[in-house]
């Protein structure tokens, strides 16, 4: 909604600044979106008179003016716009005056002195038009400063206004708020009635009264439709945003701006009989306005009269139909006031492709109580500017139709309460009372009518809401919440997912969230999910599904950096993860479990001269895995997953039970995905269950040994496809007592070694807590994990 600043204070007229103006509105819920003066700065241009034109002696296109400022002797000045004449008016800058990008000295012209200059309205910002010099009124005083003949120190306001709001689609709404808001008086336009001075009527016929509730109808004969239409009403209608065309035209946009009311006028010689308010026969179409040829829909309400039956006139609410408009030759015209249902106008101007200023208010709710005040207050405009005889008021309504006002109760003490200030009974009262609310005091109570005009008035909230506006946002205190907190327990058995995050940032990853709609083929290709969970609406293509893992997200993360050449990327997200469970809880039917997911590429440490570049590989990011697991011992055992390379991945388990995975990625998905700058090793991923994460033990005491350990190394010669978990979990098993660690710290393939058999060197840790282990128990102890792997591995010793 744009309008011009100089209108609305007309109507009411704070004692504010323009910019205090707009912040009132703003903070009233009245968006000010922008503020813009009507022309820019210039200074020294008054209104001037040509008295004579000749000719310049030395150029064809130009002319030599005698031009009155007003201030003594008429000033020459030498001018080439084309429409330049002896007796028209127009703004002239003076020698020293200041335009937009321009000073105006004292200058010969071909010869000739030049004192000034005649202005277009490009020349003083008002428009881009300089065909010619910017005509102005005969009744423009001559030497009077042009800005305040054209009121340029005016400002454009426009209101970014919410659906609930259309009655601040106008100047009478807006002027209410400002009074209501600022205490200033209100003084609206006169809407007297006009006398009939002539008896020529049609009557209406409501035969869609859901539609159209109430329809007021009125001719008016021998009006002048060449008339001009005056400076002051064009000015307004074009600094609201509205083009000027005609009289008639003009006077039914002015009304609708300033009341809110949208009105259409009809050729009345091209009607016949009466009015109808209808619904459309089946396939009937309409020419409109525009020029497009409709075929509204069977819900859309028509005007029509009774020619060849019951010809359409005009869509309701909308636009009316070309048959039935005025032009130039029109000299009596029926005027149209109607209301019409907001449910029946929403979205019909849309649906064919269009939109105006009528069905925009009319969709969101106009006043149902205007539409006599608007047709008599357009009648008198009718009246001054063309001339013309009114009829009477033709008026059909259907009052069971009618939008109903429930009075809505408005508890006092709850209003404070919900506001937290302290207003008392008559500051609500007379808050509600600014508004113009009919209102019934019931002791601390009241019982509020809202008025036809306002649609989003209609529970105890919407009431304390207004309440709040006027008093002032600003002005409801914003006391510091006061509450008890109890610490939450942290038992020790658990640590956090921040602890976490802190720990992984220590072992040089960086943390990334990504989206949980991700692509389907993501799921596809690594998690081989025969059912996925759709996106109903997804926000883009390529986020059309819910995410069962987090390697997905990891892998378009790591596409990302390597365009970017970032060969070294170490990553990490903590998220939910999404999967089809029948028993699942809290959401029946889905598991929503939290995961923690890794992904290593590039070299394994960065760039620097003590250590040798290499690539990071599975062993790596298993270190980091484990270092997760303090004091918790952790198994890998073979794994085959879609996303990951054969024999080069593996499940993790804790105590019994799988709680993750890790491995390469699969050389397929390299390929695809683009991965292959990375050399010949693929990048190392890992997805592992958060809750097996957050879980850690208890510190548990053991007494350190005085004595000395016993360290010996054994080497054994096992099947090339021998497992080396399962060997080094039965080692573990059977070990005396006194053996205290057994770590692999070697494997050989090649010389000296079967072409079928691998070596695995083991070191072995033993020591007492009582005494010094003599080398027979040491022995001793060597010899039965020999006989283990022996007996259940087949394997042999070593011996070089």
């Amino acid at each position: 909604m744009q309008f011009s600043e100089h209108w609305l204070r007309s109507l009411v007229n704070p004692p504010l600044t323009s910019d205090a103006l707009a912040h009132l509105l703003t903070m009233a819920g009245l968006e000010v979106e922008e503020m813009r003066p009507v022309a820019p700065p210039c200074s020294g241009v008054v209104v001037a008179q040509v008295l004579s034109v000749d000719k310049h002696p030395d150029a064809d296109k130009l002319k030599l003016c005698r031009v009155d400022t007003g201030q003594g002797e008429p000033l020459q000045i030498v001018c080439g716009a084309p429409n330049v004449a002896a007796g028209m008016k127009a703004p002239c800058a003076m020698v020293g005056a200041e335009l937009p990008g321009l000073r105006i000295k004292q200058a010969k012209v071909r010869g000739v002195e030049s004192n000034g200059m005649l202005c277009s309205a490009r020349e003083l910002g008002l428009s881009e038009d300089h065909g010619g010099l910017l005509a102005l009124a005969e009744t423009a005083a001559v030497g009077q400063d042009i800005r305040m003949h054209l009121a340029l120190d005016d400002t454009l306001f426009t209101l970014k206004l919410t659906p609930n709001r259309a009655d601040c689609l106008s100047l009478q709404g807006i002027a209410r708020e400002v009074a209501a808001l600022s205490g200033a008086p209100l003084t609206l336009p006169p809407m007297a009635a006009v006398p009939a001075a002539q008896d020529n009527q049609r009557s209406i016929l409501l035969d869609a009264p859901q539609a159209c509730p109430r329809y007021c109808g009125r001719i008016v004969s021998g009006v002048n439709a060449r008339a001009a239409t005056p400076d002051w009403l064009k000015q307004r209608l074009e600094r609201s945003g509205i083009r000027a065309i005609s009289a008639l035209v003009d006077v039914t946009n002015y009304v609708m701006l300033e009341l809110g009311q949208p009105l259409h006028a009809f050729d009345n010689a091209r009607l016949e009989g009466s009015i109808r308010v209808r619904y459309p026969h089946a396939g009937e179409q309409l020419k409109l306005l525009n020029e497009q040829v409709v075929t509204p829909s069977a819900n859309t309400a028509l005007i029509a009269d009774e020619k060849h039956g019951a010809r359409a006139l005009a869509l309701a609410g909308i636009m009316g139909g070309e048959d039935s408009g005025i032009s130039d030759a029109t000299s009596e015209l029926f005027l149209e006031s109607a209301f019409f249902a907001p449910a029946a106008i929403a979205g019909k101007a849309r649906a064919l492709g269009f939109s105006s200023d009528a069905s925009y208010r009319y969709e969101r709710g106009v006043d149902f109580d205007l539409q006599r005040k608007a047709i008599e207050r357009a009648t008198q405009l009718i009246l001054d500017i063309c001339g013309g005889s009114p009829g009477p008021v033709v008026e059909a309504v259907s009052q069971t139709d009618l939008p109903q006002r429930a009075p809505v109760r408005l508890r006092s003490a709850r209003a404070a309460r919900v506001l937290g200030a302290p207003l008392g009974v008559t500051q609500i009262e007379k808050l509600l009372l600014s508004l113009g609310f009919p209102l019934r005091r019931e002791g601390d109570n009241f019982l509020v009518t809202p008025p036809p005009y306002r649609y989003d008035i209609e529970i105890e909230e919407d009431l304390i809401e207004e309440i709040a506006r006027l008093h002032g946002y600003d002005n409801i205190p914003s006391p510091i919440p006061q509450g008890r907190l109890a610490m939450l327990p942290l038992p020790e058995e658990r640590r956090t997912a921040m602890q976490l995050r802190h720990q992984l940032a220590e072992r040089d990853f960086q943390e990334v969230v990504n989206f949980s709609f991700v692509e389907a083929a993501w799921e596809k290709d690594f998690y081989a999910h025969p059912a996925v969970i759709t996106v109903t609406n997804p926000i883009a293509s390529q986020m059309s599904v819910m995410r069962s893992g987090l390697i997905g997200g990891l892998i378009g993360t790591l596409t990302a950096n390597l365009k970017r050449r970032t060969r070294r990327v170490r990553v990490f997200e903590i998220g939910r993860c999404f999967l089809r469970d029948a028993a699942a809880q809290p959401v029946a039917g889905f598991h929503q479990p939290l995961r923690l997911a890794t992904l290593c590429a590039g070299p394994a440490v960065p760039e620097q001269w003590g250590v040798e570049t290499r690539n990071v590989d599975f062993f790596d990011l298993k270190a980091d895995v484990e270092s997760l697991f303090p004091a918790q011992s952790l198994r890998f055992e073979k794994l085959a997953h879609p996303a990951l390379h054969p024999g080069r991945a593996a499940s993790i388990v804790l105590d019994g039970k799988d709680i993750g995975m890790i491995g390469e990625l699969h050389p397929q998905w390299v390929q695809k995905y683009e991965l292959a700058s990375l050399g010949n090793l693929a990048p190392v991923v890992c997805e592992i269950e958060l809750d097996a994460l957050t879980r850690q033990l208890l510190p548990n005491y053991q007494e350190v040994s005085r004595y000395p350990p016993v360290k010996r190394d054994l080497a054994l010669l096992v099947a090339r496809d021998q497992p080396l978990q399962t060997l080094l979990d039965a080692l573990r098993e059977a070990a005396p007592a006194i053996v205290s660690d057994i770590q692999l710290f070697d494997v050989y393939y090649g010389k000296g070694v079967d072409q079928n058999q691998k070596s695995l060197a083991f070191h072995i840790v033993m020591q007492d807590t009582e005494k010094t282990l003599a080398d027979s128990e040491a022995d001793l102890a060597i010899q039965q994990l020999i006989d283990i792997a022996v007996k259940q591995f087949a394997a042999t010793l070593r011996s070089k």
